[in-house]
């Protein structure tokens, strides 16, 4: 009898043990930094200016915030591993030489379509770059010097003058679970924005599919003002579709239920097979046209904070 308490015990304190961990887990350290407010920002407008892929440059309150930089032109191809390559399509709206002041860069993989040669070489060494854990330790091999690797549901919290920010990392997976280990991990984000008594909620989905994961996303962070979704129905081999179609685009919208929703990485490459009027008409037949704004390349979407 005393070793079947005995035993009875310790399976509990293993139990306790095991919540007390899954709750460390769930609430992982912050980490936090500060940027020089002497970076003077190219516009103190609150918006998200689509320059083409996946990059866009997110301005608010003075602090410019770039999304996996891009900037190849078109006829030039994006290296994917395994002796894969793509053809880009379009050219970026501004050159590389011509972005304005960068405060910060969010990266949600490292593929060369979301951060390329021109960006691996020409980047400044000291721009603070977000990312996930494995992106992070191949930049710094690089020579980056300000990388963050978030693990999924860490954050990073960013403060410029009185304008703040807070980074948390978003489950996120690119392609069907059997080809998971062919591919980079990948991470999307989730942007608080705030300062002078407003706030704003950004999410920015990353090259994911919608898997069970995402399903917590809204539960933990409901509120969205504005989900910018990594479209194009991106296909490996002409096979495996590894981003978000139009189908599963409008999943995601469904699922987030951001007041407002803008679709990139859509047109670019020649491995996206899901137009953007496939997303549209989706979006239609979904009765959820009032919640999605389009941009081309070169357009900005201007938003107002809440207070």
């Amino acid at each position: 009898m005393k070793r079947l308490i005995l035993l009875l015990e310790t399976l509990l304190l293993l139990a306790v043990g095991g919540r007390a961990m899954a709750q460390q887990a769930d609430t992982p350290p912050r980490h936090s930094l500060a940027l020089p407010a002497a970076i003077a920002p190219a516009s103190r407008e609150d918006s998200v200016q689509f320059i083409g892929t996946a990059t866009v440059l997110i301005r608010w309150q003075g602090m410019t915030i770039m999304t996996d930089p891009n900037f190849l032109h078109k006829g030039d191809h994006a290296h994917l591993g395994y002796g894969l390559t793509s053809e880009r399509l379009t050219n970026p709206a501004i050159e590389f030489g011509a972005l304005p002041p960068i405060d910060l860069v969010l990266l949600s993989h490292l593929h060369d379509d979301h951060f390329d040669r021109t960006v691996q070489e020409k980047l400044n060494r000291d721009i603070p770059i977000v990312t996930t854990p494995t992106a992070a330790g191949q930049l710094r091999n690089m020579g980056f010097r300000k990388v963050f690797g978030l693990q999924t549901w860490e954050a990073l919290q960013v403060t410029k003058g009185t304008a703040t920010l807070r980074l948390t990392a978003m489950p996120g997976r690119h392609g069907p679970l059997a080809v998971v280990p062919f591919l980079p991990t990948v991470m999307g984000t989730m942007l608080d924005l705030g300062g002078g008594g407003s706030r704003y909620r950004l999410y920015v989905s990353g090259d994911t599919m919608v898997y069970d994961d995402i399903e917590d996303i809204p539960r933990r962070f409901p509120g969205i003002d504005l989900a910018l979704l990594h479209l194009g129905g991106t296909r490996l081999l002409g096979i495996v579709t590894v981003t978000m179609d139009a189908k599963e685009g409008v999943k995601m919208l469904r699922l987030i239920a951001p007041q407002r929703a803008i679709p990139i990485h859509y047109n670019d490459y020649t491995v996206f097979k899901s137009p953007l009027s496939d997303f549209q008409q989706a979006v239609e037949e979904a009765g959820l046209a009032d919640k999605v704004s389009y941009l081309k390349h070169g357009e900005s979407y201007r938003f107002e904070p809440r207070k």
